[in-house]
Protein backbone atom coordinates (compact mmCIF):
# COMPACT_ATOMS: atom_id res chain seq x y z
CA UNK A 1 0.00 0.00 0.00
CA UNK A 2 1.94 3.27 -1.20
CA UNK A 3 1.70 6.23 1.25
CA UNK A 4 -0.47 9.80 0.45
CA UNK A 5 1.56 11.81 -1.59
CA UNK A 6 3.30 9.31 -3.97
CA UNK A 7 4.15 10.53 -7.50
CA UNK A 8 4.11 8.15 -10.66
CA UNK A 9 6.28 5.79 -11.47
CA UNK A 10 8.12 4.15 -13.82
CA UNK A 11 7.35 5.02 -17.58
CA UNK A 12 3.55 4.36 -18.51
CA UNK A 13 2.35 4.60 -14.70
CA UNK A 14 0.37 7.30 -13.18
CA UNK A 15 -1.06 8.36 -10.23
CA UNK A 16 -4.67 9.28 -10.57
CA UNK A 17 -8.04 9.76 -8.25
CA UNK A 18 -10.30 6.37 -7.13
CA UNK A 19 -14.00 5.80 -7.60
CA UNK A 20 -15.25 2.31 -6.33
CA UNK A 21 -18.28 1.30 -7.39
CA UNK A 22 -20.36 -1.56 -7.74
CA UNK A 23 -19.93 -2.51 -10.83
CA UNK A 24 -16.98 -2.12 -13.80
CA UNK A 25 -17.16 0.79 -16.18
CA UNK A 26 -16.48 0.80 -19.47
CA UNK A 27 -14.75 2.66 -22.57
CA UNK A 28 -17.43 4.43 -23.91
CA UNK A 29 -20.16 3.93 -21.70
CA UNK A 30 -22.03 7.17 -20.03
CA UNK A 31 -21.63 7.12 -16.06
CA UNK A 32 -24.06 9.58 -14.60
CA UNK A 33 -23.28 10.37 -10.93
CA UNK A 34 -25.37 12.42 -7.92
CA UNK A 35 -22.57 13.42 -5.51
CA UNK A 36 -23.34 14.67 -1.68
CA UNK A 37 -20.43 12.17 0.65
CA UNK A 38 -17.67 15.36 1.89
CA UNK A 39 -15.22 13.39 0.34
CA UNK A 40 -15.64 13.06 -3.10
CA UNK A 41 -17.41 16.51 -3.34
CA UNK A 42 -13.73 17.38 -2.37
CA UNK A 43 -12.71 15.12 -5.46
CA UNK A 44 -15.02 17.30 -7.65
CA UNK A 45 -13.41 20.56 -6.23
CA UNK A 46 -10.16 18.84 -6.82
CA UNK A 47 -10.96 18.12 -10.42
CA UNK A 48 -12.91 21.44 -11.57
CA UNK A 49 -9.19 23.54 -10.34
CA UNK A 50 -7.20 21.33 -12.65
CA UNK A 51 -6.19 23.95 -15.64
CA UNK A 52 -7.90 24.83 -18.38
CA UNK A 53 -7.19 22.08 -21.10
CA UNK A 54 -5.97 19.27 -18.56
CA UNK A 55 -8.44 16.12 -18.38
CA UNK A 56 -10.92 16.04 -15.50
CA UNK A 57 -10.47 12.58 -14.98
CA UNK A 58 -11.01 10.09 -12.27
CA UNK A 59 -10.68 6.07 -12.28
CA UNK A 60 -13.36 4.18 -11.50
CA UNK A 61 -12.89 0.09 -10.43
CA UNK A 62 -15.29 -2.45 -9.20
CA UNK A 63 -15.55 -3.79 -5.37
CA UNK A 64 -14.63 -7.28 -4.72
CA UNK A 65 -15.63 -7.45 -1.57
CA UNK A 66 -17.54 -4.83 1.25
CA UNK A 67 -18.83 -1.51 0.86
CA UNK A 68 -15.80 0.33 2.77
CA UNK A 69 -12.97 -0.11 0.91
CA UNK A 70 -10.92 2.16 3.51
CA UNK A 71 -12.05 -0.18 6.52
CA UNK A 72 -10.62 -3.27 4.78
CA UNK A 73 -7.52 -3.88 2.47
CA UNK A 74 -8.14 -1.77 -0.97
CA UNK A 75 -6.15 -4.15 -3.03
CA UNK A 76 -7.88 -7.16 -1.64
CA UNK A 77 -11.32 -5.40 -1.68
CA UNK A 78 -11.09 -4.19 -5.56
CA UNK A 79 -10.46 -5.88 -8.79
CA UNK A 80 -7.45 -4.87 -10.69
CA UNK A 81 -8.32 -3.46 -13.82
CA UNK A 82 -10.50 -0.29 -14.26
CA UNK A 83 -11.11 2.31 -16.76
CA UNK A 84 -11.43 6.06 -16.49
CA UNK A 85 -14.04 7.95 -16.33
CA UNK A 86 -13.56 11.34 -18.10
CA UNK A 87 -16.04 14.25 -16.33
CA UNK A 88 -18.15 16.04 -19.15
CA UNK A 89 -21.21 18.07 -16.70
CA UNK A 90 -21.03 18.96 -13.56
CA UNK A 91 -23.71 20.58 -11.77
CA UNK A 92 -23.51 22.02 -8.42
CA UNK A 93 -26.73 21.04 -6.46
CA UNK A 94 -28.34 23.41 -3.48
CA UNK A 95 -27.30 21.25 -1.41
CA UNK A 96 -23.54 21.60 -1.40
CA UNK A 97 -23.44 18.19 -3.75
CA UNK A 98 -23.04 17.81 -7.08
CA UNK A 99 -24.60 15.88 -10.53
CA UNK A 100 -21.81 14.64 -12.63
CA UNK A 101 -22.27 13.20 -16.29
CA UNK A 102 -18.61 11.32 -17.22
CA UNK A 103 -17.62 8.81 -19.66
CA UNK A 104 -15.27 5.59 -19.78
CA UNK A 105 -12.48 6.14 -21.55
CA UNK A 106 -9.51 4.24 -20.82
CA UNK A 107 -8.15 0.76 -19.15
CA UNK A 108 -5.60 0.44 -16.85
CA UNK A 109 -4.11 -1.77 -14.01
CA UNK A 110 -4.44 -0.91 -10.31
CA UNK A 111 -0.89 -1.18 -9.46
CA UNK A 112 -1.17 -0.29 -5.64
CA UNK A 113 -3.54 1.79 -3.67
CA UNK A 114 -2.96 5.04 -1.64
CA UNK A 115 -5.12 5.47 1.13
CA UNK A 116 -6.49 8.46 2.73
CA UNK A 117 -5.21 9.78 6.18
CA UNK A 118 -7.60 8.80 8.69
CA UNK A 119 -9.90 6.98 6.13
CA UNK A 120 -10.68 10.02 4.52
CA UNK A 121 -12.76 11.49 7.39
CA UNK A 122 -11.06 15.13 7.13
CA UNK A 123 -12.53 16.47 4.10
CA UNK A 124 -10.62 19.77 4.20
CA UNK A 125 -7.21 18.20 5.04
CA UNK A 126 -3.99 18.90 3.13
CA UNK A 127 -4.06 14.80 1.85
CA UNK A 128 -6.72 14.31 -0.61
CA UNK A 129 -9.28 12.51 1.33
CA UNK A 130 -10.75 9.65 -0.97
CA UNK A 131 -8.79 6.81 -2.63
CA UNK A 132 -5.59 7.50 -5.28
CA UNK A 133 -4.31 4.43 -7.15
CA UNK A 134 -0.90 3.84 -8.98
CA UNK A 135 -1.71 2.49 -12.50
CA UNK A 136 -0.65 1.49 -15.92
CA UNK A 137 -2.47 1.98 -18.76
CA UNK A 138 -3.54 -0.77 -20.87
CA UNK A 139 -3.37 -0.84 -24.79
CA UNK A 140 -6.20 -2.24 -26.85
CA UNK A 141 -4.70 -4.77 -29.24
CA UNK A 142 -6.77 -3.92 -32.01
CA UNK A 143 -3.69 -3.45 -34.31
CA UNK A 144 -2.31 -6.28 -33.66
CA UNK A 145 -5.38 -8.49 -34.06
CA UNK A 146 -5.51 -6.58 -37.51
CA UNK A 147 -1.70 -7.52 -38.30
CA UNK A 148 -1.60 -11.14 -37.26
CA UNK A 149 -5.23 -12.04 -38.77
CA UNK A 150 -6.20 -15.01 -39.25
CA UNK A 151 -5.18 -17.44 -42.54
CA UNK A 152 -7.26 -20.31 -42.42
CA UNK A 153 -9.21 -21.27 -45.09
CA UNK A 154 -6.94 -19.34 -47.21
CA UNK A 155 -5.62 -21.76 -50.50
CA UNK A 156 -3.36 -20.92 -52.99
CA UNK A 157 0.32 -21.54 -54.20
CA UNK A 158 1.95 -19.21 -51.53
CA UNK A 159 -0.92 -19.71 -48.79
CA UNK A 160 0.65 -23.44 -49.52
CA UNK A 161 3.89 -22.09 -49.28
CA UNK A 162 3.09 -20.79 -45.93
CA UNK A 163 3.25 -17.25 -47.23
CA UNK A 164 0.18 -15.16 -47.68
CA UNK A 165 0.24 -11.50 -48.90
CA UNK A 166 -0.21 -9.28 -45.83
CA UNK A 167 -3.49 -7.20 -47.52
CA UNK A 168 -5.05 -10.48 -48.07
CA UNK A 169 -4.52 -11.67 -44.27
CA UNK A 170 -5.80 -8.48 -42.78
CA UNK A 171 -8.90 -8.87 -45.25
CA UNK A 172 -9.91 -11.81 -43.88
CA UNK A 173 -8.98 -10.87 -39.95
CA UNK A 174 -11.36 -7.75 -40.90
CA UNK A 175 -13.97 -10.34 -42.68
CA UNK A 176 -14.11 -12.86 -39.42
CA UNK A 177 -14.33 -10.01 -36.83
CA UNK A 178 -17.09 -8.53 -38.72
CA UNK A 179 -18.92 -11.95 -38.83
CA UNK A 180 -18.09 -12.57 -34.87
CA UNK A 181 -19.27 -8.61 -34.57
CA UNK A 182 -22.82 -9.42 -36.54
CA UNK A 183 -22.93 -13.05 -34.67
CA UNK A 184 -22.71 -11.08 -31.05
CA UNK A 185 -24.92 -8.85 -32.54
CA UNK A 186 -27.76 -10.98 -33.38
CA UNK A 187 -27.58 -12.73 -30.02
CA UNK A 188 -27.91 -9.42 -27.99
CA UNK A 189 -30.51 -8.26 -29.59
CA UNK A 190 -32.62 -11.58 -29.23
CA UNK A 191 -31.29 -11.48 -25.64
CA UNK A 192 -32.85 -7.42 -25.05
CA UNK A 193 -36.21 -8.87 -26.47
CA UNK A 194 -36.53 -11.77 -24.05
CA UNK A 195 -35.57 -9.88 -21.30
CA UNK A 196 -37.90 -7.18 -22.59
CA UNK A 197 -40.91 -9.39 -22.96
CA UNK A 198 -39.84 -11.22 -19.31
CA UNK A 199 -39.81 -7.68 -17.50
CA UNK A 200 -43.08 -6.44 -19.22
CA UNK A 201 -45.19 -9.66 -19.60
CA UNK A 202 -46.61 -8.91 -22.61
CA UNK A 203 -44.80 -9.95 -26.20
CA UNK A 204 -46.75 -6.84 -27.93
CA UNK A 205 -45.11 -4.30 -26.85
CA UNK A 206 -42.38 -3.80 -28.96
CA UNK A 207 -42.63 -1.15 -31.90
CA UNK A 208 -41.55 -1.96 -35.51
CA UNK A 209 -38.74 0.19 -35.40
CA UNK A 210 -37.19 -1.40 -32.24
CA UNK A 211 -37.18 -4.54 -33.86
CA UNK A 212 -35.56 -3.67 -36.84
CA UNK A 213 -32.48 -2.28 -34.96
CA UNK A 214 -32.98 -5.45 -32.46
CA UNK A 215 -33.45 -8.20 -34.55
CA UNK A 216 -33.68 -8.71 -38.42
CA UNK A 217 -36.39 -11.06 -38.25
CA UNK A 218 -38.11 -11.69 -35.30
CA UNK A 219 -41.78 -12.28 -34.56
CA UNK A 220 -42.82 -9.65 -32.02
CA UNK A 221 -45.83 -7.30 -33.96
CA UNK A 222 -45.47 -3.99 -33.95
CA UNK A 223 -47.51 -1.54 -30.77
CA UNK A 224 -46.78 2.07 -29.64
CA UNK A 225 -46.20 0.82 -25.64
CA UNK A 226 -42.34 -0.17 -26.77
CA UNK A 227 -40.45 0.80 -23.16
CA UNK A 228 -38.07 3.49 -23.16
CA UNK A 229 -35.06 1.32 -22.36
CA UNK A 230 -35.66 -0.97 -24.89
CA UNK A 231 -35.59 2.14 -27.48
CA UNK A 232 -32.61 3.52 -25.90
CA UNK A 233 -30.59 -0.33 -26.62
CA UNK A 234 -32.12 0.02 -30.14
CA UNK A 235 -30.39 3.32 -30.61
CA UNK A 236 -27.24 2.40 -29.17
CA UNK A 237 -26.84 -0.89 -31.13
CA UNK A 238 -27.87 1.01 -34.64
CA UNK A 239 -24.57 3.08 -33.59
CA UNK A 240 -22.22 0.74 -32.56
CA UNK A 241 -23.75 -1.28 -35.46
CA UNK A 242 -20.05 -1.06 -37.38
CA UNK A 243 -17.75 -0.68 -34.96
CA UNK A 244 -16.96 -4.01 -33.23
CA UNK A 245 -15.28 -2.47 -29.96
CA UNK A 246 -17.99 -0.46 -29.44
CA UNK A 247 -20.42 -3.37 -29.37
CA UNK A 248 -18.62 -5.25 -26.91
CA UNK A 249 -18.20 -2.61 -24.63
CA UNK A 250 -22.39 -2.06 -25.11
CA UNK A 251 -23.28 -5.50 -25.07
CA UNK A 252 -20.52 -5.86 -21.59
CA UNK A 253 -22.40 -3.25 -20.16
CA UNK A 254 -25.79 -3.61 -20.82
CA UNK A 255 -26.28 -7.64 -20.02
CA UNK A 256 -27.71 -8.37 -17.01
CA UNK A 257 -24.15 -10.62 -15.85
CA UNK A 258 -22.58 -11.19 -12.70
CA UNK A 259 -19.32 -8.52 -11.76
CA UNK A 260 -17.07 -11.46 -12.40
CA UNK A 261 -18.45 -11.87 -15.92
CA UNK A 262 -18.18 -7.94 -16.86
CA UNK A 263 -14.93 -7.73 -15.26
CA UNK A 264 -13.42 -10.49 -17.03
CA UNK A 265 -14.53 -8.63 -20.52
CA UNK A 266 -13.31 -5.43 -19.35
CA UNK A 267 -9.83 -7.43 -18.52
CA UNK A 268 -9.99 -8.39 -22.26
CA UNK A 269 -7.70 -6.56 -23.96
CA UNK A 270 -8.40 -7.63 -27.44
CA UNK A 271 -12.06 -7.29 -28.92
CA UNK A 272 -11.65 -10.44 -31.13
CA UNK A 273 -11.71 -12.30 -27.68
CA UNK A 274 -13.93 -10.23 -25.67
CA UNK A 275 -16.81 -10.59 -28.33
CA UNK A 276 -15.86 -13.97 -28.17
CA UNK A 277 -16.24 -14.87 -24.64
CA UNK A 278 -19.57 -12.44 -25.08
CA UNK A 279 -21.10 -15.17 -27.45
CA UNK A 280 -20.69 -17.50 -24.67
CA UNK A 281 -22.23 -15.83 -22.14
CA UNK A 282 -25.19 -14.59 -24.27
CA UNK A 283 -25.81 -18.07 -25.24
CA UNK A 284 -26.09 -19.37 -21.99
CA UNK A 285 -27.61 -16.31 -20.41
CA UNK A 286 -30.73 -16.85 -23.18
CA UNK A 287 -30.34 -20.39 -22.32
CA UNK A 288 -31.18 -19.48 -18.54
CA UNK A 289 -34.06 -17.02 -19.90
CA UNK A 290 -35.84 -19.72 -21.67
CA UNK A 291 -35.54 -22.73 -19.13
CA UNK A 292 -36.34 -20.41 -15.96
CA UNK A 293 -38.51 -18.24 -17.59
CA UNK A 294 -37.07 -15.54 -15.48
CA UNK A 295 -34.99 -12.18 -15.89
CA UNK A 296 -32.29 -12.49 -13.23
CA UNK A 297 -31.72 -9.78 -10.82
CA UNK A 298 -27.72 -7.97 -9.89
CA UNK A 299 -26.69 -9.86 -6.32
CA UNK A 300 -26.32 -6.57 -5.52
CA UNK A 301 -29.73 -5.49 -5.56
CA UNK A 302 -30.44 -7.48 -2.19
CA UNK A 303 -27.34 -5.87 -0.59
CA UNK A 304 -27.57 -2.96 1.47
CA UNK A 305 -24.45 -0.13 0.62
CA UNK A 306 -23.17 1.82 3.59
CA UNK A 307 -22.18 4.66 1.14
CA UNK A 308 -24.23 5.21 -1.74
CA UNK A 309 -20.74 7.09 -2.98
Amino acid sequence: MAEPGAGAGASGREVIPLFPLETPLFPGVVLPLQIFEPRYRRLVVDLTARPEGAQRRFGVVAIRQGWEVERVAPAEALYDVGCTAVVRVIAPQSDGGYRLVAVGSDRFRLLDVIVPPDGGQDADGAEPPYLQAVVEWLDEEEAAEEAAGNADGLVGPESAAGIVPEEVVSEVARGSLEVLAGNVRDLFARYVADVAVRQGGDPDGLSDEVLEALTPGELLPEDDGTPAELSATAALLREVSDDARGLSYLVASAALLTTEDRQALLAESATRRRLTLESRLLRRELTLLRTLGAVPVPLRQFATPMTAN
